[in-house]
């Protein structure tokens, strides 16, 4: 009998080690970095009139065909209102990743450089700390004049760093999600 309770024993210890080093299934990754094929940013000007749309869209993402990017043409020393949107249109229905920026707000801040004297781009939404995003902001421009706006989409900057908060990538860190650039004219 002695003999049985040793195998036992040993049968029992094989068995619970065998179970406790079997692989755990794939982890889950929380935050999978979304897919971004269209990026919308409308500028209406203040007091009404024709809104203008700078869009990128690359809907077979990197790779394959190239993106169609439409820059646009802005009306000197005026303000527009502008507003961004984000879709992964390769999903059905169409994702809006706009979304799940504003709901994870604290994690994203869009940046705004341009190569037109005048264009200044200031932010008007923030998420609860108080640090700017960029879905919603305003456009002012100066005098006439041409040349590139870039937008930046950074996931996990640090919103607190020197320059930051006023829209100055350099110390931003982070990744970037999308970066275009479009071709703008003042007039």
């Amino acid at each position: 009998m002695s003999n049985f309770k040793a195998f036992l024993a040993t049968f029992v210890v094989a068995t619970l080690l065998i179970t406790s080093c079997k692989k755990d299934k794939d982890p889950v990754i929380p935050n999978e970095e979304e897919v971004i094929t269209t990026l919308k940013y409308t500028l209406t000007p203040a007091g009404g009139g024709t809104p203008v749309v700078l869009s990128f869209q690359d809907l077979d993402g990197d790779g394959g065909n190239a993106p169609v990017i439409t820059g646009g043409t802005l009306e000197a020393n005026q303000t527009y209102t502008g507003d961004m949107v984000l879709l992964n249109e390769q999903e059905n229905p169409v994702d809006n990743i706009t979304e799940e920026i504003h709901e994870e707000n604290k994690d994203h801040q869009f940046f705004f450089q341009t190569t037109i004297p005048g264009i200044k781009v200031s932010y008007t939404d923030s998420d609860a700390d108080g640090h700017p995003v960029g879905l919603q902001t305003t456009l002012k421009t100066g005098d006439a004049g041409s040349g590139m706006l870039k937008i930046t989409l950074r996931h996990q900057p640090d919103k607190s760093a020197t320059g930051v908060p006023q829209g100055e990538i350099t110390n931003a860190g982070g990744e970037t999600d999308i970066e275009v650039e479009f071709d703008v004219t003042v007039q």
